[in-house]
């Protein structure tokens, strides 16, 4: 709290003027009389200014010539810790003003004499000495140095400055406050940490030559300077950055030390396409699941959790496609277990190796699963012989990889590999504090009709419940609802357990990491907090990649050159619709150019088609709709719309519309040659009589006049006659008359060279 000066010259008595004197001399820094003075030196100039004027009032009268020397004492002002002082120096002062003001009667004549300290008063100017009689009682009462006036108990002298006297601001500056801020920084949230008036802050900026508005944003060495000038420390925290790690660390801290549970393994299958991923976790859920996919290929990453001899285990089933290949990795980083599947009559394939470096490169050990050994050709040996090639060998060749020969089908083995997921579990001691606040994983995000975005997740630690606040980069939600793998209803979702999350603001990422706020404001709050930063992130690469005017010079006069595909790719979940992004950007041509538009979730609307009308533009539906009236506004727009279920299909496709794009290329292919004995004259022209030397004539073929080896006409051979009937076609060592068309300009020794045109598809 602090009081104006005007209000505190009122209440006192004093005039502002000689209040606001009296206070720069004792080392306040006041401007005018709306400026403040804090309350305890508020309440001390009122208790200076009372005991005053309750001496005055006991006191009699003194002669006049005795005033103007007595007058003098109080103006040696009081040192500045008169102003700033603990509740026991206010308590004595107040017993000393007693004390004081109590013998005054007994002495009145001593303030004749001068008193002796008449030197000390002149430190001070007089305009300082305040408008109420000088006790002068106090002074000659005490005649030695001291002076115990009561204006000053805690000592007369020269002035100190405020901060030197005062014990407790010391204290303060020994202690440098430190203040922590996220961008953007607020005029508005920085005076409130500083502890300042906005519009005093507004103020300063002014005199910085800033002019800024309470909502508007600092700039950070700005805000930093500010803050220094009030001795404070200002740590910025940019997002992603700062004590999140150190208090993430301090939560594992405690798990590893407190209320650490047994929780069950994550595991990812991996393989290659038609290794039978799908169908080896359809036999251990009892659910027929492959035949729902398209193409019997995985299209989304799938999270599920069974129960083997008591315990649970959570499965993630991965796509098997090669454009999958992220999804596939972000399946390995989430699990604990990884099972590599491999068919016992294919063995090692590419996607297989590809997702063995997945397993490496997340540093687990792997499970080998050797399916299909019911087939005709299936060889385990041969498998493991692959293994001990790749630095995995099997157990029982002398390695440390479990390798366990399944089938998918009827369900051999099926029950020593759980046992076997088991055991390793209970090798890695996976563990897990229910009781804290939830954290975990998004495994897939998508947009589903009447429940809008959605997300697949894990927990990782912590108990997921109903009513919990989460936080997803830039997006939150209130959770509403919670649903395992089968639709259900749940309640609650301890860790390693996937459960669907509706309600979210936007889709979260695949791979995104969530974890619980304080309430659904606070998780509001965070989410457009982390929004803002990744605004920045982006406007800062954009730049970084700006090209310079030279650069957009090349590029504008390429892009004239070089055809573009403009792609809209709208698809149920966020998985599928990275993947195709990836595996688009990896068709490579010189001749024609791929440009993603746009790529979100959801069926296709009447915004796409406005926006692809526009541009150009193809849009094209990977297992998703269109809205009521899509398909007239494409028509009217002329704009193509496919609708895919495959991938492999999708790519086909796109591939097609980038070659339809390029300017069909000719060949040509020489069938004949004629040369001219003789010009006939004719109705409406000449006609070369010709020998076929080579080949054959065709009518209505591409011929080329041809006169000592230069070209006199090009044109198609309108009439070809034998004797004097039309024929379609002459061959060689047979004489025919050739009319080209428009042409008249023949002559002997000129050769008619006949040729086929094919049009030959063009490729990237």
């Amino acid at each position: 709290m602090s009081v104006r000066i005007y209000q505190l010259s009122k209440e006192i008595g004093m005039d502002n003027t000689e209040l606001l004197d009296l206070l720069r001399e004792r080392g306040f820094q006041v401007k005018s009389a709306s400026s403040t003075v804090d309350n305890i030196s508020a309440e001390s100039l009122k208790e200076e200014f009372a005991s005053k004027k309750a001496e005055s009032e006991e006191a009699p009268p003194p002669e006049a010539p005795v005033e103007e020397p007595a007058a003098a004492e109080p103006v040696a002002p009081p040192s500045a810790s008169a102003f700033v002082r603990t509740k026991a120096e206010i308590e004595d002062e107040k017993e000393a003003a007693k004390e004081a003001a109590t013998p005054k009667p007994a002495t009145p004549k001593p303030a004749a004499p001068p008193p002796p300290s008449v030197s000390a008063p002149a430190a001070a100017p007089p305009p300082a000495a305040p408008p109420a009689p000088a006790p002068a009682s106090p002074g000659a009462a005490a005649p030695p140095p001291p002076a115990p006036a009561p204006a000053s108990p805690m000592g007369v002298g020269a002035p100190v400055p405020q901060a030197a006297s005062t014990q407790g601001n010391e204290e303060e500056s020994d202690e440098i406050r430190t203040i922590v801020l996220k961008p953007p920084i607020v005029v508005k949230d920085l005076a409130t940490e500083l502890g300042v008036k906005p519009f005093k802050l507004i103020s300063e900026l002014m005199e910085m030559g800033i002019f800024a508005s309470i909502n508007q944003s600092l700039e950070e060495d700005v805000a930093s300077k500010i803050a220094e000038k009030r001795g404070v420390i200002l740590e910025i925290r940019h997002r992603g950055e700062g004590p999140k790690s150190k208090e993430k660390q301090e939560v594992k801290e405690v798990d590893e030390t407190e209320n650490l549970e047994e929780r069950p393994p994550v595991v990812c299958i991996l393989g290659h396409v038609d290794h039978g991923k799908t169908s080896l976790l359809d036999y251990i859920r009892k659910e027929r699941v492959v035949a729902g996919e398209a193409g019997g290929i995985t299209q989304h990453i799938g999270a599920y959790q069974i129960e083997h001899d008591g315990k649970k285990i959570t499965f993630l089933d991965t796509p098997g496609h090669a454009a999958f290949n992220k999804m596939r990795a972000r399946g390995a980083d989430v699990t604990d277990v990884a099972v590599l599947l491999v068919a016992a009559d294919d063995g090692f394939m590419p996607q297989t190796d590809e997702a063995l470096k997945f397993i490496q490169k997340a540093g687990s050990q792997p499970i080998v699963a050797i399916n299909k050994i019911d087939t005709a050709g299936a060889n385990v040996d041969r498998v493991k012989t692959q293994m001990q090639e790749r630095g995995i060998p099997s157990e029982d060749w002398g390695g440390e990889t479990i390798a366990v020969p399944i089938s998918a089908l009827n369900g051999d083995g099926i029950d020593e590999l759980l046992d076997m997921i088991l055991l390793q579990t209970e090798v890695l001691e996976l563990q897990a504090n229910p009781k804290k606040a939830a954290e975990g994983i998004v495994i897939e995000g998508q947009i589903e009709v009447g429940r809008g975005a959605t997300a697949t997740v894990i927990v990782q630690s912590g108990t997921l419940k109903v009513g919990d606040a989460l936080v997803c980069g830039p997006h939150y939600t209130k959770v509403k609802a919670l649903f395992d793998e089968h639709g259900k209803n749940m309640k609650v979702a301890p860790p390693s357990t996937p459960v669907r999350i509706i309600g979210w603001s936007g889709v979260p990422d695949c791979g995104a990491l969530f974890h619980s706020a304080k309430n659904e404001k606070a998780a509001k709050r965070e989410a457009e907090e982390n929004f803002v930063g990744v605004r920045a992130e982006q406007k800062a690469d954009a730049e970084e990649r700006m090209p310079t005017s030279q650069e957009k010079l090349f590029a504008a006069i390429a892009a004239t050159q070089k055809k573009t595909l403009r792609l809209i790719i709208k698809g149920d979940v966020y998985g599928s619709v990275e993947a195709i992004k990836n595996a688009l950007m990896e068709i490579q041509s010189d001749k024609v150019a791929l440009d993603i538009v746009r790529a979100g979730i959801g069926a296709i609307s009447k915004s796409d088609v406005q926006k692809a009308s526009a541009g150009g533009t193809e849009i094209i539906g990977f297992n998703v709709k269109s809205e009521n009236g899509v398909q007239a506004a494409a028509k009217h727009h002329s704009v193509k719309i496919t609708h895919h279920k495959i991938i492999y299909e999708l790519l086909d496709q796109v591939r097609e519309d980038m070659v339809e794009m390029l300017d069909p290329e000719y060949k040509e292919n020489k069938i004949g040659a004629a040369e001219v004995r003789a010009v006939f004259p004719i109705a409406k022209g000449f006609v070369a009589g010709c020998l076929v030397v080579e080949g054959r004539v065709l009518v209505n073929a591409h011929a080329r006049l041809l006169r000592k080896g230069e070209v006199v006409a090009e044109r198609k051979i309108d009439t070809l006659r034998r004797v004097k009937d039309d024929v379609k076609e002459v061959r060689a060592g047979t004489e025919c008359g050739i009319h080209l068309e428009n042409t008249n300009d023949y002559k002997e020794g000129d050769v008619i060279e006949v040729f086929e045109i094919h049009e030959i598809r063009p490729e990237l």
